[in-house]
């Protein structure tokens, strides 16, 4: 252990996954041999560039990085059939940055398109003043008491780039349009600050993301865990006044944590309707049916398959349940018959 210096910390690049950290909180550096936890910041040092060439910083900027640059990164599993399955290691040897947000681990697989990760080396895990190790769960949202939002709305998918993102942004902008303050949850996936930010450019007034309740990443995370984690964030949204909340499940339904969270009672019942992303009609129908058989109330399919007329129409015919393209997700007759489902009338942004 020893103390560090601040020009070290300043100078580092701190990546999105760590941004709930105040820098000056990290006041020591920790290199005894130990396992690391998920969540603990390291400082490392990239040693070999791969498919992750630029860090994302917290304010959104992806910064470009070179050999021997040290960065500020979280430890965490990664699950992205497009792109890599990792693991936190038993050690505080090499290993990769596995995600552009800022997530250290050993990567055992990935795409053939990708070009293989990142080589960094850790040079410590960051520790406070006494000298034990910071981790992003000891940041993470307070205990929000009080309701959720009137209407909740959950988007899950059948895979990465299903347009899960695409389809819960457009929502939140057919709700914004008609005048509710809405905010928006990520509520599992890996640390990244693309979709957050995307979810603002459409309309959210607020958004929060897992990363919020402390998680780098939710895979190998309980499911109850990770619940837990996503009613406070709602609750956070609605103690900022927002009357409508769109959450979005990263993932496919074939992913662990996802399905086990899928089939939760405790989440159905929060919720006021699913939607379903999919790339293909044959996967719509598939992920549809599953999610019905759980007990969702499905309210369409929406996703990449709806650029093409004819695959929307297979879908539909196919599962019995409505295809949305983008523009009918803003449709202010859709929006009111959704808006209704919560149970009663509720304010409008302009009504409060």
């Amino acid at each position: 252990m020893q103390i560090l210096d601040r020009n070290v910390v300043n100078r580092a690049k701190q990546a999105y996954s760590s941004r709930r950290v105040p820098l000056d909180e990290i006041k020591t550096l920790i290199g005894d041999v130990r396992k690391p936890r998920a969540g603990d910041l390291v400082l490392a040092r990239v040693t070999g560039l791969g498919s992750h060439k630029r860090i994302e910083l917290p304010n959104g900027r992806r910064a470009m990085m070179n050999p021997g640059d040290e960065i500020i990164v979280a430890y965490g599993d990664r699950y992205a059939p497009d792109q890599y399955e990792a693991y936190v290691p038993g050690d505080l040897g090499p290993c990769h940055l596995v995600a552009a947000g800022g997530v250290a681990a050993r990567a055992e697989s990935w795409h053939d398109r990708m070009s293989g990760p990142t080589e960094i080396e850790p040079i410590g895990l960051l520790g406070c003043a006494r000298h034990e190790p910071l981790n992003i769960a000891d940041f993470a949202l307070t205990h929000v008491p009080g309701p959720l939002p009137d209407a909740i709305f959950a988007v899950f998918g059948t895979s990465m780039n299903a347009g899960k993102t695409v389809t819960a942004a457009t929502l939140v902008k057919g709700f914004a349009d008609a005048g509710y303050r809405v905010g928006a949850a990520k509520i599992t996936g890996t640390a990244a600050g693309g979709d957050p930010w995307l979810m603002r450019d459409y309309g959210a007034a607020e958004v929060l993301d897992f990363t919020d309740a402390g998680f780098p990443s939710t895979f190998n995370v309980d499911p109850e865990t990770i619940l837990d984690g996503a009613e406070n964030l709602l609750r956070a949204l609605g103690s900022r006044g927002c009357s409508v909340a769109v959450i979005e499940v990263a993932d496919g339904l074939f992913q662990e944590e996802t399905a086990i969270l899928a089939g939760m009672e405790d989440l159905r019942t929060i919720l006021t309707g699913t939607f379903f992303a999919a790339g293909d009609a044959m996967g719509a129908v598939s992920g549809a049916a599953d999610l019905a058989r759980m007990g969702h109330r499905l309210l369409g399919i929406s996703g990449a398959l709806t650029r093409s007329p004819l695959a929307s129409r297979e879908a539909a015919r196919a599962s019995g349940f409505p295809v949305f393209c983008l523009d009918e997700l803003t449709h202010p007759e859709a929006v009111a018959d959704w808006a209704a489902l919560a149970g009663g009338r509720f304010e409008t942004a302009a009504g409060q």
